[in-house]
């Protein structure tokens, strides 16, 4: 057989191998999508999937499967996902945990953190810094007063090590130049019956246990921990506004395909989520859940991420955490 012939066959091939590939990629999606959560079912990551799920399932015609994959932090199911074909059909539900703190608390982790494509943010779930009402202050500036000149008294609470709970307990000793002391948790059924009988002296929740707390006046809400004034709480100001400017930290989610997946499935998809976002009937359901809505480009969600990896890394060197 002539070599020019067959060199005409393989290119034909290739052609054709290239333009059945296209269609694949213009036709996203053919079948139903899975979207990983790293942590368990009921969890706030569950709950913001599910809602999310359900209007990338409207609006883009095929079935959006959430499925839990909970433990170790959330690296469990990360790197299910990071080991999974870059088709489009397998998604992470990604936190602070999966895409930022892990690469510095875990010595050897199953995945690379920065093997992901970055498709939107999601959104994210303010911190409320509580305090118990028999504490001798009931704002922030009387607390940050008495810190001072009580070092080393006054506790908080989070519901973790290394978690976005922790880290603003971090950033407020560093932003104030106090010293009040870590005390970690599992997650608000443990934290709060430790501030109600005063075990501890404050604790960062999220809005979504916190505020039902504050609006039954159980215990006084000190600051918002991210930069702007929540919708669901807009009577509470911010640690930033007290003060403090630049103080921002809230969890945070969003959406993330596997390494190599390309680029038109990606930007599909974050028109997607901009779209379902910007939809009434969501974002009500996400207020449900203690979550407001984020959004953005693909380039947006890179710059948050290359901001929070070094920010992060300095608080949990201030903090003297050691990857374990």
């Amino acid at each position: 057989m002539p070599i020019r012939f067959i060199r005409a066959l393989a290119g034909a091939a290739t052609l054709a191998f290239a333009a059945q590939a296209g269609a694949q990629t213009t036709d996203w999606p053919q079948h139903p999508v899975r979207i990983v959560v790293p942590f368990q079912a009921g969890s706030a990551t569950d709950l913001i999937s599910r809602q999310l799920g359900a209007a990338l399932s409207t609006e883009l015609g095929q079935p959006f499967v959430i499925e839990a994959r909970p433990g170790a932090a959330a690296a469990i199911g990360s790197a299910s996902v990071a080991r999974s074909a870059p088709d489009g059909y397998t998604l992470l539900m990604g936190g602070p945990a999966a895409i930022v703190t892990n690469r510095f608390l875990q010595k050897r982790l199953a995945y690379d953190p920065d093997a992901f494509e970055l498709v939107s943010l999601v959104a994210y779930t303010p911190n409320i810094l509580l305090s118990n009402p028999k504490e001798p202050f009931k704002t922030l500036p009387e607390m940050i007063a008495y810190a001072r000149a009580n070092p080393g008294k006054l506790t908080y609470a989070s519901f973790g090590t290394g978690t976005t709970s922790h880290m603003a307990g971090e950033m407020l000793k560093a932003v104030a130049g106090i010293d009040i002391l870590h005390v970690p948790y599992k997650g608000a059924g443990e934290a709060i019956p430790a501030l109600l009988s005063g075990q501890v002296s404050m604790y960062f929740d999220t809005i979504m246990t916190g505020l039902p707390q504050v609006k039954s006046g159980t215990l006084v809400a000190l600051g918002m921990s991210n930069s702007q004034r929540s919708a669901l709480a807009p009577d509470i100001p911010t640690i930033a506004e007290q003060g403090y400017a630049g103080y921002d930290i809230a969890p945070w989610y969003g959406l993330v395909a596997p390494q190599g997946t390309p680029a038109p499935i990606l930007d599909k998809l974050n028109r997607a989520v901009n779209k379902v976002l910007a939809d009434p009937a969501l974002r009500g359901k996400l207020a449900e859940a203690g979550a407001e809505p984020r959004g953005g480009s693909r380039e947006e969600f890179t710059a948050f991420i290359k901001a929070e990896i070094p920010r992060t890394k300095r608080l949990i060197d201030q903090a003297g955490i050691t990857p374990q």
